[in-house]
């Protein structure tokens, strides 16, 4: 796609109105269920954890109830690991990996860390499988005060109690081959600029945080997911998606002028996950496995040095 191939919503140069966001959203199909998808495996889990809801989203003439999942053995005078996923709805490893990890691991954890999963973040995106909230917001640009957006909001009330106590935040994404083929055009659309093409990294991948730069947590889970699916390489410039790479499979930015989700708690240890499921090099099955090993090394590392 080049920029004389516009995005067929809006005009070239002028940013959206609600008139074509209301023609973006009615041009979003509903392909799969997350009453079935995620709230029956989170009901489901319900004998091993504490479910509760934080919020409820009301979007046309549907309802979304957002779930938490926590550790049946709170205990205050212990940290807390928070694990999201779901962020963008589209990126399904995330959810299921969250899901998944939650179904796999749970008295390990017994008398030594807290955990906190929201395993989907932006239940209309999953169910539409789009990148946008139903407002044609990106949810992981809107962690800060003056975001939008109510899925962002909602996740920052629940975490609002726990600040000083968060030891870890892993928030779980994947990049896929329509990023380049439908979202970023739609965003280049909306804003009113021109679109200008990219590359995906073929493989997995860590974004850290030059804020709290931790490059040898970041390689600790490089090292073990790197025994499930491959990481991807750097380009002949040695970057990434535009960002330096620092170390094996790991670009590091300053992620609070994006207003990421993984700035949410403040943990000393945080780090937001990519793979990518459509390249002939893995699976979505081992990409969710990528994220399932994510974060239970994650949890090792940050418990051995806390």
């Amino acid at each position: 796609m080049t920029e004389k191939q516009f995005y067929p919503i809006g005009t070239p140069g002028q940013p959206w109105t609600a008139a074509e966001k209301q023609q973006w959203r009615e041009n979003q199909t509903r392909f799969r269920s997350y009453q079935t998808d995620v709230l029956d495996a989170i009901n489901a889990l319900k004998p091993r954890y504490d479910v509760s809801q934080y919020g409820e989203l009301h979007y046309g003439d549907q309802t979304f109830p957002l779930m938490a999942v926590k550790s049946q053995d709170w205990d205050d005078n212990l940290p807390v690991a928070l694990i999201t996923g779901g962020v963008h709805g589209y990126e399904t490893s995330g959810v299921m990996g969250a899901l998944n990890f939650l179904a796999e691991y749970q008295n390990e954890y017994a008398g030594k860390i807290n955990l906190l999963v929201v395993p989907c973040v932006s239940p209309w995106a999953y169910e539409h499988i789009t990148r946008w909230t139903y407002e044609a917001v990106d949810t992981n640009r809107q962690f800060w005060p003056q975001g939008e957006g109510e899925e962002a909001r909602a996740l920052m009330a629940l975490t609002a109690p726990l600040k000083g106590k968060f030891l870890l935040h892993v928030d779980l994404h994947e990049t896929t081959d329509s990023d380049e083929s439908e979202f970023r055009p739609a965003k280049a659309a909306r804003d009113g600029l021109p679109f200008e093409p990219g590359t995906i990294p073929d493989g997995y991948y860590l974004v850290s945080d030059t804020q709290n730069s931790r490059l040898d947590f970041q390689q600790a889970i490089i090292d073990a997911v790197k025994k499930v699916t491959h990481i991807a390489p750097a380009d002949e410039n040695g970057k990434m998606m535009e960002f330096t790479v620092v170390s094996e499979g790991v670009v590091e930015y300053d992620i609070h002028a994006y207003h990421l989700c993984a700035t949410l708690t403040g943990a000393p240890f945080t780090t937001t996950t990519e793979v990518y499921p459509d390249s002939p090099g893995t699976t979505p099955e081992a990409c969710t496995r990528a994220q399932i090993v994510t974060v239970h090394a994650a949890i090792a590392f940050a418990l051995a040095h806390a």
